[in-house]
This record gives structure tokens, sequence and C-alpha cells, in this order.
């Protein structure tokens, strides 16, 4: 799907062609559907009209995100304590492993800061790998450039080092400051390694982002180069089960990124 945006010059859609596939965009025009089959068949039009307010309601739930993410994307677990500890051997025997977490974008500028920042779910992302980094004595890296839809803007990954360094005081090893999304952080964080001589790449990002993440990345490293996942993001919090199916800020993004993560993989993007 990539080499199609490509060859049509069209990568700068992509952005705006995912929020017209995810919730509420699809569910809206079928709710206008059912609105104009009122006019031919009553109990069509109120089946569809059900069937639509139905699953908005759903799209908005922690419940569901957690169903789809559980049973359709199967994140691989976290990483245990005694894998760890055998990383922390490879990293005290000098051997070329290194961490990589990925970007989850950018505030092109937050004004409390007077610069820009990290998104909540970057920050996220680079607070586990440095802690995983401090817990293992691996070097770690980022990855993260400017998105398809923000011009202008400073690199995420020059964001995430000066976060790294000033606020976590662990500065970053190296960053990949040139990949606008997933395919291109595998691509080009992998040639930079290689090039490097990195053999094994121990990969940072959020649970439902995992199986595409490894994919993009194993695709582009081969057989030259390990790649494991070290996911993070996946505790579950402490709603009841009646919140969990109640519509909520949380399960609305949750949801839209799962399904978000669906798409990818099916098109290959």
């Amino acid at each position: 799907m990539n080499s199609l945006f490509v060859l049509l010059d069209i990568e700068s859609w992509k952005p705006v062609l995912t929020a017209l596939m995810l919730p509420p965009v699809p569910l809206l025009v079928l709710l206008l559907f059912g609105a104009r089959l009122l006019l031919s068949s009553r109990l069509l039009g109120w089946l569809t009209i059900l069937f639509s307010v139905s699953a908005l309601w759903l799209s908005a739930t922690t419940g569901t995100g957690r169903w789809l993410n559980n049973v359709i994307l199967r994140p691989p677990i976290s990483i245990g304590t005694e894998r760890i500890a055998e990383l922390k051997a490879l990293a005290r025997s000098r051997q070329p492993v290194t961490i990589v977490v990925l970007g989850a974008g950018t505030q092109p500028f937050a004004p409390e800061y007077r610069m820009s920042n990290l998104t909540d779910r970057s920050l996220e992302r680079l607070q586990y790998g440095i802690w995983l980094g401090r817990e293992t004595g691996l070097p770690v890296g980022f990855s993260g450039g400017v998105g398809w839809q923000q011009k202008d803007s400073v690199p995420e990954a020059q964001v995430a080092a000066r976060v790294a360094a000033q606020d976590f005081g662990r500065p970053l090893q190296w960053i990949e400051d040139k990949s606008r999304d997933t395919h291109e952080n595998g691509a080009n964080t992998v040639a930079q390694l290689k090039a490097g001589g990195t053999k094994h790449i121990v990969l940072v990002t959020h649970g439902w982002h995992m199986p595409r993440a490894m994919r993009a990345f194993e695709r582009s490293a081969g057989a030259d180069m390990r790649v494991e996942a070290a996911p993070m993001g996946l505790g579950v919090d402490s709603q009841t089960r009646l919140l969990s199916w109640l519509p909520s800020a949380a399960g609305y993004e949750l949801v839209r990124s799962v399904l978000r993560e669906m798409a990818g993989s099916a098109l290959g993007a």
C-alpha cells in the first residue's frame, strides 16, 4: 500500500484517508443512509439506524478496544525480569544490541514550554525505553521524523533527544529523524543500525502497535538482524466491568488505535 501511495504521489493523503476510514465517520454516514432509507423502507431504515447507533456506542468503549486488541491484534507479552537479566548480560559482554523507541507524534508547539514537545503516547514510549536502557545497560535510540501532515515541524527524534537529556537526564545514543510512518521507521532505522554494526534490536512501542511495527522491522532486517518485541502500555486500568462498556474518551482513543492498526496491517502499510 505504501508503494501505491508513492506511485500515485499521494503519500500526504494518508492521515486524511485514515481519519475517514475510522469511527465515527463511516458510522455517521451509515446513520444518514439509514435515515434516508426511512422514506422507502421503515423497517430497514430503523434497523440501519439502530446498528449505527450501537456501533457508535461500542466504538467509544474500552471494553471493545481491549477485546479487539486481545483477539485480533494479539500483542506479545511484556519483557519479564529474567529476560531483562539476559539483556543486561548481553550489554556487559558488549554484544551489538540496541533499544529502539518508536515515536508516536509531537505537539509542534507547546505554549507552556515555548517549544515543541512529545505527545503523551510518545512520551510513554520514551520513558519505558529509557527505563529499559537503565535496567539493562543497553544503548537507547529513537526513531521518528516529521509526520505527513506536520509541515515545518521539528523532527520528533530531535524533540525526544532533548526531553531524554533535559527531563530524564539520560541522553540518547542515536536518533533517526527522517521517517514519517511505521514503514519508514523500519526501513530507515534498520539501515542506520546495520551500518553501525547492530545485530539485535529491542523494539519499544505500545502493545497494539507492536504487531505491525515488528512486521515493518523484520521485513527490513531480513536474516541479518534479530528484532525483539518490548511492548509497553499493556496494563489494565481499574475500571469496573460496567464502566468499560460505557463510552469514554479513553475508550474512543483505544478503539481508533486498534482499528487503525488492523487497517494498516490489512493494507500492508
